[in-house]
């Protein structure tokens, strides 16, 4: 796609909704894949790793990808591009990894709430700061608001029912690992504008993030050992193409809807689809009423985040 085209916001938001309802699913699954194998870190490398195989295919069958990769070269050696842009894989890894250690023992809904208020966190922070492609891109009432309602969600979710003792505690990773996402998909637009293809920016993202969790598998195998038998079904080892589908789709649209307001519709999206999961498939315990009211407060706060405000004067010392 030309630097110059842009696709419509509202068009972008919908799309990332969308994607939003593949991350709730790839977590379901990978929560599933790891309750069946026993370890959330050979899941979490499978779901990666899967994803790159596939990766790597389409970027040696596309010149666009290819070439991609060779711009972004060309940027990183010149300091157009810095190093640590490549690094986009890490949050897309603690993700991945907290689906099969933390939601498949708290839930995919009460897992998702813990995730939305870290993405709305990062997303106002790295916007606010102006890390993203889009430039600085300061907070608004009710962005503010909508940040707010994001936390409480989550306060609802684990103190109305949703969840006692470990839930409390482990609710807090998701939050850090929200934070993590945000601050994966400002990277990763960074890297797709500089390779001017999603493939290539996607492809660099899971080479980080399969690095890092094949790592983390070899240390777990080795004190633990190696899982005894694998599931049968196949839809449990689909998750590493849903989460590339995801962080193409986030790459893309990055740069027309901002960090914040990309995870907003995102959310929203994970939201809906991790209540109806964890309503007809649970994987930990169901539904409560917590994790209703948690779910509703967090699309609450979606939606007063995204609402337009006046545009304010240029802040000069921003210039």
């Amino acid at each position: 796609m030309p630097r110059n085209a842009r696709i419509p916001v509202w068009a972008a938001l919908i799309g990332s909704g969308i994607a939003g309802v593949l991350v709730a699913l790839q977590s379901r699954i990978n929560g599933g894949l790891s309750q069946a194998l026993g370890s959330g870190y050979v899941a979490a490398a499978f779901s990666f790793g899967s994803g790159l195989v596939v990766l790597t295919l389409l970027v040696l069958l596309s010149p666009r990808g290819r070439r991609g990769l060779g711009m972004v070269r060309a940027d990183v050696s010149s300091g157009r591009l810095p190093v640590w842009t490549l690094l986009g894989g890490a949050g897309g890894a603690f993700f991945v990894l907290g689906q099969g250690l933390v939601a498949s023992v708290i839930g995919v809904a009460l897992f998702t709430v813990g995730i939305v208020a870290g993405q709305v966190l990062g997303g106002l922070v790295f916007d606010r700061v102006g890390l993203g492609p889009s430039g600085r891109i300061d907070p608004t009432l009710t962005r503010l608001v909508g940040t707010a309602l994001a936390v409480v969600a989550v306060a609802l979710s684990v103190g109305a029912g949703g969840g006692a003792g470990h839930s409390a505690l482990l609710v807090v990773f998701p939050v850090l690992i929200g934070v993590c996402v945000a601050a994966q998909s400002m990277v990763n637009g960074l890297v797709r504008a500089s390779a001017q293809s999603a493939l290539t920016s996607t492809f660099v993202n899971f080479v980080t993030g399969t690095v890092l969790l094949v790592l983390f598998a070899i240390v777990s195998v080795a004190i633990d050992g190696w899982p005894e038998s694998w599931p049968a079904s196949p839809v449990l080892y689909t998750g590493g193409l849903l989460g590339m589908i995801f962080i193409a789709i986030a790459a893309a649209l990055v740069r027309t809807a901002g960090v914040l307001l990309l995870s907003m519709s995102n959310v929203a999206g994970q939201l809906i689809a991790a209540v109806a999961f964890e309503a007809g498939i649970p994987l930990a315990g169901g539904l409560t009423q917590g994790m209703i009211l948690g779910s509703a407060v967090a699309l609450l706060a979606v939606a007063i985040a995204a609402l337009p405000s006046r545009k304010r004067r240029p802040d000069p010392s921003a210039e």
